[in-house]
């Protein structure tokens, strides 16, 4: 994957996680369902990460694919 598309990917991501983030409550989470949106808010900062910055060469080596 080229940097120009992990770039768009990544900010795909953050996009996902900002959107997701402002569906919760601001206080600590208490049920299930609270918690698993601060899961996926953090899963996709996560691969935001990932695809923004490739660390140890995840993306471009291909080694999952």
């Amino acid at each position: 994957m080229d940097k120009r598309s992990r770039l768009i990917v990544g900010t795909i991501w953050i996009a996902v996680a900002c959107i997701m983030a402002t569906t919760l409550e601001p206080s600590v989470p208490t049920t299930v369902v609270e918690i698993l949106r601060v899961f996926v808010v953090l899963m996709a900062l996560f691969l935001g990460f990932v695809y923004l910055f490739d660390p140890r060469g995840l993306i471009t080596e291909r080694r999952f694919h």
